[in-house]
């Protein structure tokens, strides 16, 4: 059974709440059926929207190397990292790792397609939607991505940096807001794109018919270590 490694603190709720995923998907009835895993949070990792759109020159790539090749020293055999945004960085990590980085943009596309979604409504952060992260795969697939106008874009911005990353409770107006505006411009599933996004609808109702990047990368975690996901789960609600 594989040894999964964790990049953490990007931010650092989001990855307790990997955690939580990991083992509440994991289809175990003992402590011993669980997989091995192992994080390393780095929190002081530069801000990735920042650098990616040349607001910073601080690069969070230094700090992400680090964690990662630190957890191949200690036996990780595949590394999750659960910031989607980070994965701008996939191809410079399992690189220079030299391990393989659960993609969990590529696992989210596959899931669309499988499902016959033909468009995607886009909730992330600016890094994410402005490099055409998820865009790039649903196009591979023939899938539209929709993402927000200027002023949803900075409500989900908001809600990001402004409520989850600061610990404070979520406009959820604004959520729904954003999410009837994707709706309106033709979205059949509303992807939340980014790990803060999953912690909002970790505690709050976010409706139905979406589907959360995180949780995606989290089933595909237990898969690939060699767990199996629990029977009847639904990824999109």
């Amino acid at each position: 059974m594989a040894f999964l490694g964790v990049i953490g603190g990007l931010g650092p709720m989001a990855t307790a709440y990997f955690m939580e995923l990991v083992t509440s998907m994991t289809d175990a009835d003992c402590d011993q059926a669980h997989m091995r895993m192992l994080v390393y949070s780095v929190p002081d990792t530069p801000d990735r929207t920042s650098f990616i759109l040349g607001r910073s020159q601080a690069s969070p790539l230094p700090n992400m190397l680090e964690a990662g090749l630190t957890l191949k020293s200690c036996g990780a055999d595949v590394i999750a990292v659960p910031c989607m945004t980070a994965h701008y960085f996939h191809r410079e990590l399992e690189s220079a790792i030299g391990l393989r980085i659960l993609n969990a943009i590529e696992e989210c596309a596959a899931l669309l397609q499988k499902h016959g979604v033909t468009n995607a409504g886009l909730m992330a952060t600016e890094g994410t939607v402005q490099t055409g992260l998820f865009q790039k795969e649903l196009a591979k697939r023939g899938i539209a991505a929709t993402v927000p106008g200027s002023e949803g874009q900075r409500a989900v911005t908001s809600l990001i940096f402004d409520d989850v990353k600061r610990g404070r409770p979520p406009d959820m107006d604004s959520f729904r807001s954003v999410k009837d505006e994707l709706r309106q411009k033709g979205a059949e599933v509303i992807l939340l794109g980014c790990t803060e996004l999953s912690v909002i609808k970790r505690d709050y109702d976010v409706g139905e018919g979406v589907l959360d990047a995180m949780e995606v990368l989290a089933g595909t975690a237990v898969t690939v270590c060699g767990r199996k996901l629990p029977p009847h789960l639904r990824l999109i609600t």
